[in-house]
């Protein structure tokens, strides 16, 4: 099996799924591009390398019973994708926190706020593929046994629960 947990920046990927009750092997997709050299070049503006999305997807091609997490997960093949949501107040708290600068904060709270990461993953995956989970209330061991709950087949697919487009 393999399951991709993805979202925005922020929604508490890397921390739920390094919480996981799982013998699924855990795989942070960003540590992977920069160990594996997995870039195609810089994105000036952002100031950020650029993911080699192809090789990505060969380097987990054969891969089984892996958990990969990043806000590129769903963009590669998987059996189920859960998509990480929290509301973009929120969210920008967390990535201030982080200290990302202001238009990265913003790119990404509006990116939340119009479900860019959850329409990418429903076009790829359908809906029967995909399950979103709002994170914004949800402590990082609670976000990780919702994402248990996927992986062992005890939660239904669930697309289009979450909405943000008040904060717009």
């Amino acid at each position: 099996m393999r399951v991709a947990v993805t979202g925005t920046p922020g929604t508490g990927k890397s921390t739920a799924v390094d919480l996981l009750d799982s013998d699924l092997e855990v795989l942070h997709l960003d540590e992977t591009i920069r160990e594996a050299g997995l870039t195609t070049g810089h994105d000036e503006e952002r100031d950020s390398a650029i993911a080699d999305v192809d090789g990505l997807a060969d380097y987990l091609d054969g891969r089984e019973g892996v958990v990969f997490e990043s806000h590129l997960a769903h963009h590669l093949p998987a059996d189920r994708v859960v998509v990480l949501r929290c509301h973009p107040e929120r969210l920008a708290e967390r990535l201030r926190e982080r200290g990302e600068p202001a238009a990265t904060v913003e790119e990404n709270a509006e990116s939340e706020a119009l479900d860019v990461i959850l329409a990418e993953a429903v076009e790829r995956h359908g809906d029967e593929g995909v399950y979103e989970m709002d994170t914004t209330g949800r402590t990082p061991a609670e976000t990780a046994a919702a994402i248990d709950a996927v992986v062992a087949g005890e939660r239904d697919p669930a697309v289009g629960t979450v909405s943000f487009v008040g904060y717009l």
